[in-house]
């Protein structure tokens, strides 16, 4: 039962590729654990499994396969300017240089092989220790890594220069520079795409240094500081001018203007009153609040962000696909490749023992699976975090795929299209003035409807009556029901309500008392700035767009002609948008753009849903892209981001396969030496996530 799980969190250090990666995901799906969610770069693991799981018995079989695990999350630790690996390639290199000083300078005494052998041996001990590890492990888990190459071709040049200096063979014999090198040298590359990588996740980073890790809370009139994570619900806090808010809240004294750039990607101050929402991490610029709490730890706005950024920066495109299949054969067929090369060459081609090994060498050290498994991964991170910074929250990477091969763009109209601003036009009521407001007033309260926010807000300063509503449901593309104490029932919203609406003339919203109507009211609504540049790019990019609402079908007509669409299906309830959305899937990919409860079933349809960020949670929960901004032309942004990542990760792609196509073969007939072979590999990584770091600065 599904009641039964327990979602695990483990903090994983010591993954430097998808490899890596992939190894831990494999190992995990095997034990028969669900939901598995593995991340390199964010150095994370989450699965779900039976409540009495021992998760010592998980930690003990992911450091079995050469990995660090540390179950309370860490975030990103900071290691200073040099950590552990950086540490290790200083080493390496200590070592490894002077192997090559006989080449410049006359020190005859290095030509001694036990000289090289004493130098050569701490490098090929630390290699061991560190590549070693890393390919049994990976050998055992079923998932042979890269480290297994580097391991097995350092090993074979090692070995053979031991037996070469134990026989006394001579210089031609001595692979001990060959050894220390390739260590050396993939040890900086490694070095290489830590920095590289840590650069491409650096938009959640930003995101974690937002978060606070103290506020003022008030308790009996007194203010004191306390941890973050102290807070509870309904504690109320102090911010003053220029302190960043702790947590999400409500205000409930004072006035400020609050910078939510961090959120939306808009500089300009928003002014919060009374009443009003914050969001943990904005700043306050101006003015001084007291606020009560309304969420913590990770349930706030913040932290959710940071968590959806995560898991998209670990959801695979379809394109990565091929990839990763390539990347898990990849080193038993280089294996495989490197036998076949030194069989051929000293058999068949009566090339020397020792020529023919070191090109079975070569072999092993160019190749590079890595290249391959961080061709995706790491464009995703970045453009990921390039829309996150200008307000797109983007929740699975799989989605920058689909947003390039869109055919139809769908559209809600209420809040979508237009502003969601709406004033009343005409009103009709049998009851009182007083009644009017207190019941139109008391129910539009209880949803997160557009129409049903404009009226709370037309009819909040009007006199009114206390009133106490019970057994409250909100039905989507209906409205709202509920009871009054004195057993009233009250319906309250569109005209799927009343039957002959259209004899009742042009009104929009209803309300019912026992069945039967008491008020109608007339609305008038303004089209959002941006919405007709926006119709006009997606023409030009030959997606069509389309409107689909619950509205009545002369406003929907009307805000169409007016911004230059000229597909419209209106009045329908969700699950003819769902149908509807179905139905155009059938002829291309479906993107759907809503905000309304009523939205939530076509939105989990469609291939890409995008939903406001002011929409209800439902919409919000239902879509792939949450535009925090709720700015429509950002949904231009999100289509330039998405172009420009796919066309990251097909150009990574092909450099990974050109690189090993073209490689391999060139150190197999001996053109490249070992050493060679191991800075080539050592820049393959790099030209891969500095291809995608590009993707930060890159002009759309």
């Amino acid at each position: 039962m599904q009641g039964e799980n327990q979602l695990v969190e483990l903090h994983v250090t010591g993954m430097h590729c998808n490899n890596c990666a992939l190894s831990v995901h494999k190992m995990l799906e095997k034990k028969g654990y669900q939901n598995v969610f593995v991340s390199f770069a964010n150095e994370e693991v989450k699965f779900t499994a039976d409540k009495g799981l021992n998760v010592n018995n998980v930690i003990q079989d992911i450091e079995g396969l050469g990995f660090k695990v540390q179950q309370e999350e860490q975030g990103f630790v900071k290691e200073g300017f040099l950590g552990k690996i950086e540490h290790k390639f200083i080493f390496s290199l200590l070592f490894t240089l002077p192997l090559f000083l006989h080449m410049f300078l006359p020190f005859h005494w290095l030509h001694n092989p036990y000289v090289q052998l004493s130098l050569c041996l701490p490098v090929f001990i630390l290699g061991c220790a560190y590549f070693g590890k890393s390919a049994i492990n990976s050998i055992k888990a079923g998932v042979p890594n890269m480290d297994v190459l580097i391991f097995v071709g350092s090993t074979s040049a090692f070995i053979y220069s031991i037996i070469g200096t134990l026989l006394g063979l001579g210089p031609n014999y001595m692979f001990y520079e060959t050894t220390a090198t390739i260590i050396t040298l993939v040890l900086l590359g490694n070095v290489f795409e830590k920095r590289s990588v840590t650069q491409t996740t650096s938009a959640v980073k930003d995101l974690m240094k937002i978060q606070v890790d103290s506020a003022v809370r008030i308790v009996n009139g007194q203010a004191e500081r306390v941890d973050i994570n102290q807070l509870k619900i309904g504690d109320t806090l102090l911010v003053n001018e220029g302190d960043k808010i702790p947590t999400d809240g409500d205000i409930v004294w004072g006035e400020a203007s609050v910078n939510e750039s961090m959120l939306t990607g808009e500089s300009i101050p928003v002014e919060k009153g009374k009443y009003d929402a914050v969001i943990g991490g904005t700043i306050l610029e101006r003015g001084s609040i007291r606020m009560l709490v309304t969420k913590v730890g990770n349930k706030t706005v913040l932290a959710q962000i940071i968590d959806l950024m995560k898991r998209a920066q670990a959801a695979k495109p379809p394109i990565q696909r091929l990839g990763d299949k390539v990347a898990a054969i990849f080193v038993p067929v280089v294996i495989g490749i490197a036998l076949l090369t030194f069989v051929l060459a000293y058999f068949a081609f009566d090339i020397g023992f020792r020529q023919a090994l070191l090109n079975a060498i070569a072999v092993m050290v160019i190749s590079c699976p890595c290249a391959m498994g961080l061709a995706t991964p790491t464009a995703v991170m970045v453009g990921l975090g390039r829309s996150a910074k200008q307000g797109v929250l983007i929740k699975g990477g799989d989605t920058v795929e689909e947003m390039t091969n869109l055919k139809y763009m769908v559209f809600d109209k209420t809040g979508t299209l237009s502003t969601g601003k709406f004033k009343i036009r005409d009103i009709k009521s049998e009851l009182s003035d007083i009644e009017t407001a207190t019941l139109i007033h008391g129910l539009e309260s209880y949803s997160n409807h557009p129409i049903a926010k404009s009226l709370v807000n037309a009819f909040a300063n009007r006199e009114k009556r206390k009133i106490v509503f019970t057994q409250v449901k909100e039905e989507k593309g209906l409205g709202i029901k509920a009871m009054d104490s004195e057993g009233h029932r009250y319906q309250i919203g569109s005209k799927q309500l009343v039957e002959d609406s259209k004899e009742l003339g042009n009104y929009d919203v209803f309300l019912l008392r026992d069945d039967e109507l008491v008020v109608r009211i007339a609305i008038d609504d303004e089209i959002k700035a941006g919405a007709k540049e926006l119709v006009q790019t997606l023409k030009g990019q030959q997606i069509i767009p389309v409107i689909l609402s619950g509205d009545r079908k002369e406003k929907c007509d009307a805000l169409a002609a007016s911004i230059g669409i000229t597909e419209v299906y209106a009045e329908k309830l969700p699950h003819e948008k769902l149908e509807l959305i179905e139905s155009l899937k059938q002829g291309g990919k479906v993107a759907m753009v809503g905000d309304g409860i009523n939205d939530g079933p076509a939105l989990t349809t469609a291939d890409v849903g995008v939903s406001l960020g002011d929409a209800s949670q439902v919409a919000i929960q239902s879509a792939k892209v949450v535009l925090l901004n709720n700015d429509l032309q950002s949904i231009t942004t999100l289509l330039k981001i998405g172009k420009h990542t796919l066309l990251t990760i097909k150009q990574n792609l092909f450099w990974a396969f050109f690189y090993n196509i073209f490689a391999i073969p060139l150190a197999a007939f001996g053109f490249l030496s070992p050493m060679l072979a191991a800075l080539a590999m050592a820049c393959s990584d790099v030209v891969v996530i500095g291809n995608s770091i590009r993707l930060k600065f890159k002009k759309l």
